[in-house]
Parts: C-alpha cells; structure tokens; sequence
C-alpha cells in the first residue's frame, strides 16, 4: 500500500481544512517545497497536491507551486482541484503532475472526464469519489448531490477508471479515524467484469479522510485499500514522518 501525503494549496501555501470548510484553514508551511523535501527525505516517493484556489475558481490555480514541487522533487505527484478543461489538464501534466484527480467534471461534465480517460489512459486520471452520507460532493466539496458513491465508482469503472480516492468529507481532518466500513464495502463490491475483454477488475482505491494514528495504516492495508493519502495527521504530529519510513520498509 502506497503512502501519500497531502499538501493542499491556498495563496501558494500548504494548509489544512477541516470537512472541506474553508473558513477553517489553518496555514501550516508558507513554503510547500520545504514541506515536499522533508517528504521526500523520509523515502517517500508519492505527493497528493490540491489546489484549493483552483477547487473555489473551477479553473488551475497554483499550477507554480506544483511546478516548483515537481522540478525541485523526484516525488509522483498527484494533482486536483478545479481542474475542469482540456487545458487544465495540458498544464497540469506540463507543470509535472503524473496523474490528475477529476471529482466535480466527473459528476458535471462525464464526458470531458471520459476523454480524458481515453485520451491519457486510466494510469493518468483518477476518479475523486468524494462523499458525505455517501453521496458524492462537488465544487471544492461545496455542493452534495443525490449520486451514491458505490454506484458512481463501478459506473466509472466500467468506463475505464482504475483509480479512485475516496474521502469521507466528514472524516476530514477531524483526526477521529478513516471510514474503514465504507472502504471495506467498496473493495467488496469494486469489482467489476468489462464488457469489452470480459476480464475482472477490481478498484485500486486509495483512502482519504480521517486518518489520525500510526495503527490505521496497516488496517487499511490489510483491507485491500491501494493506498492512503495522510494529510493533517502528519502536520499535528500525530503521525511522524519516521513512522512512515519504517512503514514504507517494512510493508
């Protein structure tokens, strides 16, 4: 299981929310390069960076930041927020981002996401299934709609995804533990044969939202989850980064 921390964006620096509430933000590093190569330096290889700017704006924001992230970094960088058109997407991957996470253009324009998938392959896009009361939320999470989660991953699975993070917006960044049932159905009813090859594909899912001790990391491993994006337990040190490696080394 992958270990993916978070560094989400506002005004160019790396800070956390709390459920998605942007009134909460708290501003933990005004640099997120630094924030990066600490990463890094703990042998972790992954980076989940969200442009909060861009999830408010529907359009890329801090595509610098992720820039500087990528080129001063050998980090795999996810990327996500607000990226709603062809040319979000070409700067995004310009910019150094290995893979781009879709949510709202999913629910809002299915087929922009579609083409994306066909057009860069299911290695590159994730799909955000970003719930609450298991209904997807949209807009920088500012929005719920009546679309369930379940459904609305094996209907893009069937589509092409491979990937999905999943967040249970009210699990973020309350530091009270991840949605371990949710995910536990999902890996459960994930799978899905396709109609072209007739082959069975399971969802690689990688958890979000929650996570608050050490102990979690190989619960959700065990699970089947494909990795796990950690952001605010980090920052309050209720996880250290010396955890992590030994984690990363031993699993």
């Amino acid at each position: 299981m992958r270990i993916i921390p978070a560094i989400d964006i506002i005004n160019g620096q790396c800070v956390r929310l709390t459920k998605g509430d942007y009134s909460s933000k708290k501003v933990y590093n005004e640099n997120p390069v630094e924030v990066a190569k600490a990463f890094e330096d703990a042998g972790i290889q992954y980076l989940h960076v969200v442009d909060l700017d861009g999830a408010k704006a529907s359009h890329i924001v801090n595509y610098k930041v992720l820039e500087a992230i990528a080129t001063k970094t050998n980090l795999n960088i996810d990327f996500g927020g607000g990226l709603k058109s062809d040319e979000d997407l070409r700067i995004a991957f310009e910019c150094g981002a290995e893979q781009i996470t879709g949510g709202s253009i999913a629910v809002k324009q299915p087929k922009v996401f579609e083409n994306w998938l066909t057009t860069y392959g299911s290695h590159k896009i994730i799909l955000g299934a970003d719930c609450i009361n298991e209904k997807i939320a949209i807009s920088g999470w500012q929005e719920e709609s009546d679309i369930e989660v379940i459904p609305f991953i094996k209907d893009y699975m069937k589509k092409g995804v491979d990937y999905v993070i999943c967040t249970d917006i009210s699990k973020d960044g309350m530091l009270q533990g991840p949605s371990f049932e949710l995910y536990e159905r999902i890996l459960n009813q994930g799978t899905i044969i396709t109609d072209d090859s007739r082959i069975t594909k399971k969802v690689k899912l990688i958890a979000s939202g929650g996570i608050s001790t050490y102990n979690e990391l190989p619960q959700l491993k065990d699970l089947g989850c494909e990795g796990v994006i950690v952001g605010k337990a980090i920052y309050e040190n209720k996880i250290s980064l010396k955890e992590i490696e030994n984690f990363i080394l031993n699993h």
